[in-house]
């Protein structure tokens, strides 16, 4: 199971979709989560409407593609799609990077199309809102989400897996929620090396579920 940071790796709310958060992942080997907007016909990472003042796509990649610990593993890079319209630009900035393992998500349902067309990996969104995923044949992956709780089991998991899909479940802190039941009841999962995990807490999960840094 491949540990990816929510926003890079912060240590408080200020950090959050920094470069200085960003590194602090890449450097201990977590790929994370972070979000994409346009802003005067660039790409940026902004969660909220963006004020010209965040880091481009292009740097963000480049922090990435810098890190040493690519020689051993490609980091993984969740992309969060917070405005459509957006597929030909990403699709041409991860082609810079090849040897990246990026995803996008949470694009709306329409616009995912363009992502296909585009070649760009995809992940269909499962939440207790939307327990059939949207076009999940063709999707890459999964993105497992719960609003409220966490709502699936690991015979869902495990079901997707089999199906040759990729999946990547958010840790309830993300929601406010106390996390240690459900790494309590996935870490038999483990070992399973198409299943991630998104999380705040990206080395107390390295510790809990493999007894290391």
């Amino acid at each position: 199971m491949r540990i990816l940071s929510h926003r890079g790796y912060w240590m408080n709310a200020e950090e959050k979709n920094t470069a200085f958060a960003f590194k602090r992942s890449f450097a201990l080997g977590y790929g994370t989560e972070t979000d994409i907007r346009d802003c005067k016909g660039e790409l940026v990472i902004s969660h909220d409407m963006p004020d010209g003042t965040e880091i481009h796509c292009d740097a963000f990649l480049a922090l990435v593609a810098e890190e040493p610990t690519l020689q051993s593993a490609p980091l993984t890079l969740a992309l969060n799609i917070k405005a459509d319209g957006l597929a030909p630009a990403l699709k041409k900035l991860l082609d810079r990077h090849p040897g990246l393992d990026g995803f996008a998500f949470d694009m709306s349902v329409p616009d995912m199309r363009s992502y296909f067309e585009a070649g760009v990996p995809v992940f269909s969104r499962m939440s207790e809102v939307e327990k059939q995923p949207a076009w999940l044949d063709l999707a890459a992956g999964v993105w497992l989400d719960g609003f409220y709780g966490e709502w699936y089991d690991n015979s869902i998991i495990e079901s997707l897996l089999a199906n040759g899909k990729r999946v990547c479940m958010v840790s309830p802190e993300l929601h406010k929620r106390p996390h240690t039941i459900l790494w309590e009841r996935i870490k038999p999962l483990a070992k399973e090396k198409a299943l991630m995990l998104c999380t705040d807490f990206p080395e107390d999960a390295t510790r809990f579920f493999f007894g290391c840094e």
